[in-house]
């Protein structure tokens, strides 16, 4: 033992007796059940939140739009952290540019604004795979967001690396994050096992201390609330606006007879699916629930912004992919303009409590660029050695995406006919095996799509020998519900009126990697056959006179691709399904005073004349077409 001096002993006293006395003055933030409220620092406290992506947000903007969430009266901002943004392969982190979540955070300690954390590992949020990364699917039998071993290692090792960056930035340790959601919605999962949310609670425990407030959210159905809520995390609810207020926190108060009322998800918009109508949600709707919610004491988060790319599906008795756009008819727009919706937000806000003094930011300036000419540069199947530098796998059958480790955009299935077609034969595929969709060509003739839960089969004729390439797209993992194993590409075998093809040869490409590269710009131009359809490559150059702003493309008379501006990825074009008719560019992947490089992977058929037309605003809703004719 330390021998101690009478007077070092007695500080020491005085210090304990100090910081006891003290502690109502230190950074804390917690649940108070007897008065049914938040405290921060002691006090009372409620928030009213808005979500934010920056993953769907370029980095150069993301002052602006945390200072319009600011500048609306929103008290904090709930951030999503996609894991598979971050651990695109198995042990490789990214965590720079506009993956930087560390610099992100810091940007919203500036701002004045508090933190509700949502690390996952599962978030939905419309993202691919809920943001579970495709490369779990590499072991076919594991089983998601469960106690699989070989989930929960894989959950643990990635909660090693990002937990530990935002442990410092938690408020109890003079950072701004309030608290940290466990998983997401689980109760509308299948699985319903508590070992996972034990074993997560237990994670997020040894990696965050024992005072960081952790809760759940969930749906008010009952059945959700039994298996998405276990004892030691805070169980909040998600309702929209036309819910019954007083009823959905009924809800809550079922599991949660005491504490804070929290709707952790008010919907103030909706998503679009590729060939359904633009979603879109009332103001007056908005703003009158959320004022049901802020008079009953309640804390809330809404959904306030949309932004780009990794659009996810949804399974709603047939696949449903989630357009580029995830403007979600939300209070920020795509651009991250103000919006009436937005508006009218902040005017219930202030009669609950007083606005930042000053002016909301301006919308951001757009320009239209106009008309771009594009030309041909080459069919996709004559640039294999580009797409594809390590050659083709040989298999007897084909191989899923995951098989052959592959997580996004396309795989070549290449095979050759057994034997003479000169009467039409029908080729097909089993239920569910072409995910998402195939585009099917013969010696290099287009003969068109097969498509998940659409048509399946098509009639070709050919000779022994002839060439056939079916080149398969991942249009999206499913996010949401039970469904969420969702692999991709030929996930059975093609057939020849009933009789399986074999001998594959399985091309993965690396056309993203390519692009961000500079190909094609920077290759020697090839003389391109003149055919229209099927897949081909397009490139086109535009300048900006002196400025680059914001814009948005049209794709007038093309059918369906993909869009990269300086090798930035800008999603899905797909107007005849619509109702996505244009793709938002950023103005900060714009070049001043050299030119802009346009990239476009036309699938199916481009226009005789191909061009694109930047225009100064975007445009939704013009096509709901299920055919597949083409209108030009």
């Amino acid at each position: 033992p330390v021998r101690m001096g009478l007077p070092a002993l007695t500080l020491l006293l005085a210090a304990r007796l100090l910081h006891t006395q003290a502690s109502p003055l230190a950074r804390s933030f917690q649940l108070d059940y007897e008065e049914n409220c938040f405290r921060k620092d002691g006090a009372p406290f409620r928030y009213i939140s808005g979500s934010i992506h920056y993953a769907r947000v370029p980095r150069p903007a993301w002052r602006d739009r945390l200072l319009k969430m600011y500048m609306s009266g929103l008290s904090a901002v709930q951030v999503y952290v996609p894991w598979n943004y971050h651990e695109p392969l198995p042990g490789v982190y990214d965590f720079a540019g506009d993956r930087d979540v560390e610099a992100f955070l810091d940007l919203t300690a500036e701002l004045g604004l508090l933190v509700i954390l949502r690390p996952g590992p599962y978030i939905c949020a419309e993202w691919e795979m809920g943001g579970l990364p495709a490369w779990l699917l590499w072991k076919p039998d594991i089983v998601l967001r469960s106690s699989d071993p070989a989930y929960l290692a894989a959950v643990d090792s990635w909660l090693h690396v990002l937990l530990p960056k935002i442990k410092p930035r938690l408020y109890q340790h003079g950072g701004n994050i309030i608290s940290v959601q466990v998983e997401n919605e689980y109760g509308s999962y299948y699985a319903c096992d508590y070992g996972y949310l034990r074993h997560l609670l237990g994670s997020f425990r040894a990696l965050l201390g024992s005072e960081v407030l952790l809760f759940t959210t969930d749906s008010t159905q009952a059945e959700e609330l039994r298996c998405g809520t276990l004892q030691g995390l805070y169980a909040t609810i998600d309702f929209g606006p036309g819910s019954n207020v007083t009823e959905a926190f009924g809800a809550q108060r079922w599991v949660e007879p005491k504490g804070p009322l929290v709707n952790s998800e008010y919907y103030t918009g909706w998503l679009d699916y590729w060939g359904e109508a633009h979603a879109s949600t009332s103001s007056a709707w908005v703003a009158r629930g959320l004022e049901d919610i802020l008079q009953l004491g309640a804390s809330v988060n809404m959904q306030v912004l949309p932004l780009l790319p990794w659009p996810g599906a949804d399974f709603k008795d047939q696949y449903k992919p989630v357009t580029t756009s995830y403007d979600y008819d939300a209070p920020l727009s795509e651009a991250g303009d103000p919006t009436e919706k937005l508006f009218a937000i902040r005017t219930v806000i202030s009669k609950f409590q007083t606005l930042p003094v000053g002016p909301m930011p301006p919308a951001t300036p757009k320009y239209a660029y106009g008309w771009v000419a594009l030309r041909k540069y080459a069919d996709l199947l004559d640039v294999l050695d580009v797409l594809c530098p390590s050659g083709p796998i040989q298999s007897q059958f084909p191989l899923t995406f995951e098989a052959i480790k592959q997580a996004h955009g396309f795989v070549l299935y290449r095979t050759h006919l057994p034997w003479d077609l000169l009467d039409p034969a029908t080729l097909g595929a089993p239920p569910h095996s072409i995910c998402d969709r195939g585009y099917v060509t013969l010696q290099k003739e287009y003969w068109g799509t097969l498509e998940r839960d659409g048509q399946t089969t098509l009639r070709v004729t050919g000779r022994a020998g002839d060439t056939l390439d079916v080149l398969l797209e991942n249009m999206g993992r499913i996010s949401f519900g039970a469904n969420i194993s969702d692999f991709k590409g030929l996930l059975g075998n093609l057939s020849l009126d009933s009789s399986p093809l074999s001998n594959w040869l399985i091309y993965p490409l690396a056309i993203d990697t390519a692009v961000q590269q500079g190909w094609p710009h920077i290759a020697l131009p090839k003389s391109s056959s003149g055919g229209r359809a099927g897949p081909a490559f397009y490139t086109g150059t535009f300048e900006t006179p002196g400025i680059a702003w914001d814009t948005f493309v049209k794709f007038p008379g093309w059918s369906k691709g993909q869009l990269w501006i300086n090798g930035f990825n800008l999603g899905r074009y797909w107007p005849r399904r619509g109702p996505q008719q244009t793709l938002f560019v950023p103005g900060s992947v714009l070049h001043v005073g050299r030119p802009n490089n346009i990239t476009v992977l036309e699938l199916e058929g481009a226009p005789s004349t191909p061009l694109l037309l930047f225009l100064n605003r975007p445009l939704f809703n013009k096509t709901l077409s299920r055919s597949t004719a083409p209108t030009e």
